[in-house]
């Protein structure tokens, strides 16, 4: 039960994401050439699983894209927000199809299961 409330959750940020990116009128090209792009954290596992994992959660933990949005709210800086939104929608795709959190055991091993 609770991994399918993780799963919802992610669909739930996905799909406001994408409403709110839709809202400031930012730019869809930008949003397919970026959505992938917090997946470039996984680099880290070609020096160890440790620094991956650890390297790997911060871009996909909510802790850093957060304060993203607001600071892109609070100065009214569109691309700011723009790509805070993209990044929140990678997370909550993420968690959607059921990638999670890494431990440093592996990447396979993650806070909603082993993928």
């Amino acid at each position: 039960m609770n991994k399918a409330i993780l799963h919802l959750e992610g669909l739930f940020v996905l799909v406001l994401s994408v409403y709110f990116y839709n809202q400031v009128s930012a730019d869809w090209l930008l949003f397919a050439i970026l959505l992938l792009a917090p997946d470039i954290f996984m680099l880290g596992y070609l020096i160890n699983p440790q620094i991956g994992s650890v390297l790997y959660n911060v871009g996909h933990t909510y802790v850093v894209v957060i304060p993203l949005l607001l600071y892109g709210i609070l100065v009214q800086d569109n691309l700011v927000l723009s790509i805070g939104l993209i990044w929140a929608a990678h997370i909550g795709m993420d968690r959607l199809v059921g990638y999670g959190l890494k431990y440093p055991t592996g990447f396979k091993d993650t806070h909603l299961g082993r993928v």
